[in-house]
């Protein structure tokens, strides 16, 4: 039982690790990133599409990403998809691809952005927390219940913590790769 928790905890916490790159692939850096691009999607034949299933996305330069429809005729509804998204560039339609400049960001620019990352880092490290805490609230249940003795409730709240520290200090990599990533110019 209380090694199911475990996994359970670790499991749990990887996907919120995941979840925050999910996250820091959706911030800008100023360079061009086809990660830019997941969260859009394309209404397609009357479906909301995501944008990579119906085009590939290349990038010729630093900053110009470069979308290339894998059917023509979609191309006015891609360029619509592009103006309603949050993304903040203007795409530009020559008929046959859309290019996408990403802005050069300004000193100023990057300072936000950077403290961005950092609220989605504290945000990712509330979420392994509360994880923390359910597994602890569960170990405790079973050492009530008789299933764990004290001091094997030790050992696997020991256990659980080493998850917390290990996870948190994952997202704070993370954190200060791309907060590096955003503040050099």
């Amino acid at each position: 039982m209380s090694d199911s928790i475990i996994k359970d905890t670790s499991a749990r916490m990887k996907k919120a690790e995941q979840a925050y790159v999910r996250e820091l692939g959706g911030i800008r850096a100023g360079r061009a990133n086809p990660s830019l691009l997941n969260r859009v999607t394309v209404d397609y034949y009357g479906a909301p599409t995501p944008l990579n299933q119906i085009a590939q996305i290349a990038v010729p330069e630093a900053r110009v990403l470069l979308i290339t429809p894998y059917d023509k005729s979609a191309l006015g509804d891609i360029e619509k998809a592009l103006n309603q998204s949050d993304i903040g560039i203007p795409p530009s339609n020559d008929g046959n691809v859309i290019r996408l400049v990403v802005p050069a960001l300004t000193e100023e620019r990057r300072k936000e952005i950077a403290k961005q990352v950092g609220k989605e880092a504290e945000n990712a490290k509330i979420a392994v927390r509360n994880i923390r805490r359910d597994a602890i609230d569960s170990l405790k249940k079973a050492e009530k219940n008789g299933d764990l003795t004290k001091d094997d409730l030790h050992d696997f709240e020991e256990e659980v913590q080493n998850l917390t520290n290990s996870s948190v200090a994952a997202i704070d990599n993370l954190s200060a790769e791309k907060e590096k990533e955003i503040l050099d110019v």
